[in-house]
């Protein structure tokens, strides 16, 4: 029985069980199974590891995108230009666990925002500077979409400008933001990310990654000012399966 699961903190907004779970029945497939690792602290991993031989492959999520990559063999080009590990494939050579790390979240989201892109999008803001801002960056870079990090706690040295920068000239030129913080995840549904929404237009697209709630405060704020908006839900199923290759090849 091959063993696959996700290690973050916490899990308790995770799809992923739910949806290899329905994808193994779907596709009858009867050899696999997968799980949740709620690890407090990074260094937990190891430990994961050496308990359950079977382990195949993990998806990796918040917090620990970044973190992951010291305990790994090997990472793979693309995630090593992102910066951020979300999919490790576990493999046996010489009898030794070889771990490595793929970026599956940046071919995910450039999938679904393009059921949603237009060509007038030539600039993005990036709200959050977390490990999934830095996937996104990457996707929106390689499309020719130049971007701005918006952060509480700007690096003005990065370029990074903070909430109160997002004035009537930020909005209009940036006609595509998306939403990388957790912020509005159940049960905090209620949350937003603190920009000027009175700003907004029917020109702008709004893109959350996150995805429960399916309708968050950040795209009803979008949608009253006739922004198209989209969740994260078809990036993560988009990464899932992007993940399911790289453990099956």
């Amino acid at each position: 029985m091959d063993l696959y699961g996700l290690i973050g903190y916490p899990l308790r907004h995770s799809f992923s069980v739910r949806y290899f779970s329905e994808k193994f029945k779907k596709e009858k497939i009867v050899d696999s199974s997968y799980r949740n690792f709620s690890l407090e602290r990074i260094e937990d991993f190891t430990e994961i590891i050496e308990k359950y031989p079977d382990l195949s492959g993990l998806n990796v999520t918040i917090p620990y995108k970044e973190k992951i990559i010291e305990y790994l063999d090997e990472v793979d080009d693309t995630a090593k230009k992102i910066g951020a590990v979300n999919t490790i494939s576990i493999k046996n050579i010489d009898g030794q666990k070889y771990l490595k790390g793929y970026n599956t979240d940046a071919p995910g989201f450039m999938k679904a925002l393009r059921t949603v892109l237009n060509p007038e999008i030539k600039s993005a803001l990036i709200l959050g500077t977390g490990g999934a801002s830095k996937a996104i960056d990457f996707a929106l870079q390689q499309a020719d979409i130049k971007t701005i990090f918006v952060s509480r706690t700007p690096t003005p040295v990065s370029g990074e400008i903070s909430y109160a920068n997002l004035n009537a000239d930020v909005i209009h030129e940036n006609l595509l933001i998306v939403n990388t913080s957790p912020l509005g995840t159940f049960p905090n549904s209620e949350e937003c990310p603190n920009i000027p929404y009175n700003l907004l237009s029917g020109k702008h697209i709004l893109f959350d990654l996150v995805y429960n709630p399916e309708r968050t405060l950040f795209m009803k704020k979008g949608q009253e000012r006739g922004a198209k908006t989209s969740n994260g839900y078809m990036m993560l199923v988009n990464q899932a399966e992007e993940s399911w290759k790289i453990w099956n090849s």
